[in-house]
């Protein structure tokens, strides 16, 4: 890379932060004259990027929107970061972003230096993503208004489809996105529940950003993800099983382990299990490997999920003649 491409990146990378620099702090920073900064300001101007002057002594040069996307200067390493991101995003659950994605990841290849295509590629080669079957997805300006409202601390209208299929109307002040297992989550305070919700962002429509701004409010949780991971399993069915083991408790007990549940001794021969679970046949399957006699006493999904295979078993090892 040549001096004056180096410097023209540096200068770039200064003006994307998000002020005003002055062309001496900015002549100060690439060790050059005031002049040779007003050269280069020019020589970005002409590749595309739009630097905008104010004068005054306030004033100074910063890097605003423009109409089109300008040439990217990238290292290596922010080369790849895009990259690899593109690939992530191209089996997203946001609506187009997938064709979307893999078309700006097919334009990017094209122009990376051998030595980088080779990174990608060898990283795209050894890399499965795991996907979960067909999940509903999120329209790209339902994704980008809420995170505008989010950014801006502006309260939000929106229907909502809840659980059942009732469409509700919804007022809430957007705390944060969650991405989890394909799904797009939104963390709000709702307003006319008084209280913390998550919404599924493939249920939501009609968003109205109201203009009204708020104070953001503390999350009830060290952070938004580890909130959303608590309601999702909060909704999930619980059952909770107690059964009768028929073997000593110090003889079983490394078998049970602290995941399946709480042990209490009967007696010298027996002894009860309480587990919490909301998985019948995980629960079932691990009952049926602790290789001892048992006896369920509840729930009755237990009971009936172990009958059933009970006799798929029996069928399956054929009759006795």
């Amino acid at each position: 890379m040549t001096d004056t491409a180096a410097r023209l990146l540096k200068l770039l990378s200064l003006l994307q932060t998000p002020r005003e620099w002055p062309g001496s702090e900015l002549a100060e920073r690439l060790d050059v004259s005031a002049r040779t900064v007003r050269r280069d300001i020019e020589r970005l101007r002409d590749l595309g990027y739009p630097v905008e002057a104010t004068m005054g002594a306030e004033g100074g040069y910063r890097l605003v929107a423009g109409t089109a996307i300008p040439p990217l200067l990238l290292d290596e390493e922010e080369a790849v970061a895009i990259t690899v991101g593109l690939r992530i995003a191209s089996g997203h659950a946001v609506n187009g972003i997938d064709e979307a994605s893999v078309r700006a990841l097919t334009k990017l290849e094209r122009v990376l230096p051998t030595r980088l295509r080779r990174r990608v590629a060898a990283l795209g080669s050894a890399t499965v993503p795991l996907l979960t079957g067909d999940s509903p997805t999120v329209q790209p300006e339902t994704l980008t208004g809420v995170a505008t409202a989010i950014a801006n601390h502006e309260r939000l209208r929106f229907a909502y489809q809840d659980n059942t299929g009732a469409e509700t109307k919804r007022l809430a002040e957007p705390h944060s996105l969650v991405s989890a297992s394909r799904r797009w989550y939104l963390v709000a305070f709702d307003n006319d529940r008084d209280d913390w919700r998550i919404f599924r962002l493939d249920r939501m429509d009609a968003l109205w950003p109201t203009g009204a701004r708020f104070v953001p409010r503390e999350l009830p949780a060290t952070d938004a993800a580890s909130y959303v991971t608590s309601k999702l399993y909060s909704i999930i069915p619980t059952y909770q099983a107690v059964a009768t083991l028929h073997a000593p408790m110090d003889k079983i007990a490394h078998k049970v382990g602290t995941s399946l549940g709480e042990l209490t001794p009967i007696d010298d021969r027996t002894c009860s299990l309480r587990s919490h679970t909301d998985t019948l046949e995980w629960l079932a399957f691990r009952l049926t490997m602790l290789g001892c006699e048992f006896e369920v006493h509840g729930p009755p999904e237990l009971a009936e999920y172990l009958r059933a295979f009970g006799a798929r078993a029996t069928r399956a090892a054929g009759q006795r003649s």
